[in-house]
């Protein structure tokens, strides 16, 4: 350990104190929530840039009067302090315009990730039991497919957004951009009552087919998260400005960036979609110096060919997760940046780690009461002593992580009260204790001098879940789907890793219903891509004679899992979806040098 190592940790000092203090649970009456922040900056900035999206920017003081436009139009029209509002709109201004004005008006936002049609999009909306459904143009093909089936109202209970200035697209829906025009900019009253204990958000996740299940977050959660990534992740003031490509229904791209904005006075540049190309040259043109990230959108800048001056960027500081450590360190090298504080937390969770002390390859240090379990992965199940008890890995070893359910902890779960049940461990490590099952393998890591916090490592996924394209696929969901075509007898779905890729693909090996000499390939892919996302198709298939399972009948994926799609170890044959096609095809060996070669286009 040099003297440089322990000065730069030192050095994090002020800030680790001063989060210390202002991370102390506030009680959940305390007024306080998102939507107030953005009106403080409006009185303390408000001449200042709050969001450039698409050549259009706009104050703090402009932002803060849109949202307010937005608050006093709903109101308008029969929305009220506890209502639920489900919102479909990809990035832009007027997407985090309507989010803070319903919160500042005490009104909980469901957002629903844009990619979702069908039985999905009916189950997210109607779960939240949403009074109004808001949506962009760009979805209204999707919405107009199923609004027979939802209860709500066409003409009162939609609202659409036009895109970009453009005419609305339905005749069903109200304009929601001239509709608001009209309507009041001032500051609305009942902001001031609007409380940290209130929901200010459900974030869906694992929504991988019709059961997707809704996160609650509370104003104090939001502010919290935002709070920490804004104080002592990206350190953060209005001078900076933040390079948003993440969508802004998920908890990354919306609390930790734009969240960290909102509450520190910084801009936000905005694009729809992330794309390597425009990377670089918008964060030049556009002076920006922080980035929020997920691992895949690294690992895909990692890839794309190196320039000699791709270090020469205003970047100082990124805030994200998901980063592998094969990526981290040739990263910061490449594009100069000299501050990484990985994070990792799930939306539904109540325990949080990041990486405050700028150390690379860990996802940092927690203040929550933790545990590291062992798991037994081949038999996909937490190992128990004789009383009963979950056992401690030791230092240094991969274990499942639980976080402690306290009164400042708490797990705020799902709509859903079962889905929430089935996410606490209890009697875990003594009687009656409580802790929340994160679903993933953590374990801490050496990484020098941290005062005494222990830092830790993200190690993999476990159980019925994993993550594809920065999206939770839950194997049990996809499973059921693809066991309802006709041809498909027994179904068992998991998680595979493909070189160069972050997460995991997913894979089925199926049997065939008896008579069935071979699947139809064609009728197999039209089936799931009308089912299921596209991040949720499996992408190899494996046709079993027989499926294995337990004494308790349960299905067995250890094997299946180790031996993957590499046919040079078993004789079944395998069926790949390859990117740019539509229909499976028969999987070889040469195509499987290319996977392994990293050459396949994954």
């Amino acid at each position: 350990m040099g003297i440089i190592d322990v000065v730069s940790v030192l050095s994090e000092m002020p800030t680790l104190l001063k989060l210390k203090k202002g991370m102390v649970p506030r009680p959940v009456t305390v007024a306080d929530c998102f939507g107030a922040r953005v009106e403080a900056n409006a009185n303390k900035f408000g001449h200042r840039s709050a969001i450039v999206f698409e050549e259009k920017e706009v104050t703090w003081s402009e932002f803060n009067a849109l949202a307010n436009q937005y608050a006093h139009y709903l109101k308008s029209q029969g929305v009220q302090r506890g209502d639920t509002v489900s919102v479909i709109m990809e990035n832009r201004i007027e997407f985090l315009a309507l989010l803070v004005g319903v919160n500042k008006i005490g009104v909980t936002a469901g957002l629903i990730n844009t990619n979702l049609t069908g039985k999905p999009l009916i189950h997210c909306i109607t779960v939240t039991n949403s009074k109004k459904c808001i949506f962009g143009s760009e979805v209204s093909g999707a919405l107009n497919e199923i609004k027979a089936e939802l209860a709500l109202t066409e003409g009162e209970d939609y609202f659409e957004m036009p895109d970009g200035g453009l005419d609305p697209t339905t005749n069903w829906a109200k304009n929601l951009a001239n509709g608001a025009a009209v309507a009041s900019t001032d500051n609305p009253e009942e902001t001031s009552l609007t409380t940290l204990g209130e929901v200010a958000l459900y974030i869906f996740t694992s929504g991988t087919t019709g059961l997707p299940k809704a996160a609650v977050l509370s104003n104090r959660r939001f502010l919290t998260s935002a709070d920490m990534a804004a104080m002592a992740g990206f350190k953060c003031t209005e001078k900076d400005r933040m390079y948003i490509c993440l969508p802004l229904y998920h908890g990354t791209g919306l609390m930790v960036g734009a969240g960290a904005a909102m509450v520190s006075g910084a801009s936000m540049f905005i694009r729809r979609k992330f794309s390597t190309s425009n990377f670089l040259p918008e964060v030049r043109a556009n002076g920006c110096t922080l980035l929020v990230y997920i691992g895949e959108l690294c690992r895909y800048l990692s890839n794309t060919e190196a320039q000699t001056d791709d270090h020469k960027n205003p970047l100082r500081s990124m805030m994200g997760n998901g980063m592998r450590p094969d990526v981290w360190l040739g990263f910061k090298k490449r594009f100069g940046i000299s501050r990484v504080a990985e994070f990792y937390g799930a939306s539904e969770g109540n325990v949080a780690f990041a990486n405050l002390m700028n150390r690379d390859c860990t996802v940092g240090m927690t203040s929550a009461e933790v545990a590291l379990v062992e798991y037994d992965v081949d038999n996909d199940e937490i190992v128990r002593d004789a009383a009963g008890h979950c056992v401690r890995v030791k230092e240094g070893e991969p274990g499942l992580l639980l976080g402690k359910i306290t009164q400042d902890t708490v797990f705020e779960g799902y709509t859903d009260p079962e889905a929430t049940e089935k996410k606490v461990i209890r009697s875990a490590l003594e009687p009656d204790d409580a802790w929340f099952n994160s679903g993933d393998l953590m374990r801490t890591v050496d990484v020098g001098f941290t005062l005494g916090y222990p830092h830790y490592q993200f190690v993999d996924r476990v159980g019925d879940t994993y993550r594809w394209k920065s999206e939770n696929v839950s194997t049990n969901e996809v499973g059921e789907i693809i066991n309802g075509f006709d041809q498909i007898k027994f179904c068992n779905v998991f998680g595979v890793e493909i070189p160069g890729a972050d997460g995991r693909a997913g894979m089925a090996a199926v049997t065939l219903q008896d008579g069935v000499a071979a699947l139809d390939l064609e009728a197999f892919s039209t089936f799931l891509r009308s089912s299921l996302p596209p991040y949720a198709v499996p992408l190899f298939v494996r046709i079993q004679p027989d499926i294995d399972v337990t004494g308790t009948f349960k299905m067995v994926k250890g094997d299946l899992r180790k031996q993957a799609y590499d046919v040079r170890s078993f004789e079944d044959p395998v069926f790949a979806l390859l990117p740019g096609a539509e229909d499976y095809a028969q999987f070889d060996v040469a195509m499987l040098e290319k996977i392994e070669a990293r050459d396949a286009g994954f």
